[in-house]
């Protein structure tokens, strides 16, 4: 079992972007699950020791997901996916946004376009995540409000999934 996995995680201002290349110890069907399953999310896409928590999700194109970070006070911030492009196994494109409990879009926040492809190699799966923002300023503020670390959390939780089994 590798324990060296891979973690790259670039922001590019001059494209509006956030590039992360991430190497996980699992098969590209389980890695998959657990980018589409809300089951699966839930275990990990908040970094602890928050908690995600989902109403709904429709995994398909034009589909939604519309979930809560719930922090250890029990306080909740609500986001939506809304899936613009699936192709099993291989990529999935959505538009997120921060939202209220029943998903209407919260506008104090940028919306940010994601576009995550995975690939299978020498027993390892990648994930390749780009998240693109209309303008510098919304990439700047999501790396002041602590994306990169949370993310990074989030990812090493997912690992932790992947060691369970």
């Amino acid at each position: 079992m590798k324990s060296n996995l891979l973690m790259n995680f670039t922001v590019d201002k001059e494209n509006n972007t956030v590039n992360v290349k991430r190497e996980f110890n699992a098969s590209l069907s389980q890695v998959w699950s657990a980018w589409t399953e809300a089951q699966i999310l839930d275990l990990w896409w908040a970094p602890a020791p928050w908690k995600s928590k989902t109403k709904s999700m429709d995994f398909k194109e034009g589909g939604r997901r519309l979930y809560a970070m719930v922090g250890p006070e029990g306080e909740e911030h609500w986001a939506i996916a809304d899936y613009t492009s699936i192709h099993p196994k291989t990529n999935v494109k959505w538009l997120d946004a921060f939202s209220d409990s029943e998903g209407n879009l919260n506008k104090e926040f940028p919306r940010s376009d994601w576009d995550v492809t995975f690939s299978e190699k020498d027993g390892s799966t990648f994930v390749d995540v780009v998240i693109k923002y209309e303008k510098l300023s919304d990439l700047e503020m999501i790396i002041q409000m602590g994306f990169k670390e949370g993310f990074t959390i989030a990812m090493e939780g997912l690992d932790e999934i992947f060691a369970d089994k």
